[in-house]
């Protein structure tokens, strides 16, 4: 992940994921880190079973 404090934004680069309320982030709000967390990890699986 990248911690970028001069523009407010996060980025997880693994799965796509960018938003610009590093601050929220950081006082504990991670529903949407969490999500695209549980979204990458959705999709890899359903890849993987239609192999």
């Amino acid at each position: 992940r990248t911690y970028n404090f001069p523009e407010n934004r996060i980025s997880d680069h693994r799965v796509g994921y960018k938003a610009y309320n590093l601050d929220q982030v950081l006082d504990g709000e991670l529903d949407g880190v969490i999500q695209a967390l549980v979204d990458a990890d959705t999709k890899e699986r359903l890849e993987a079973a239609q192999q």
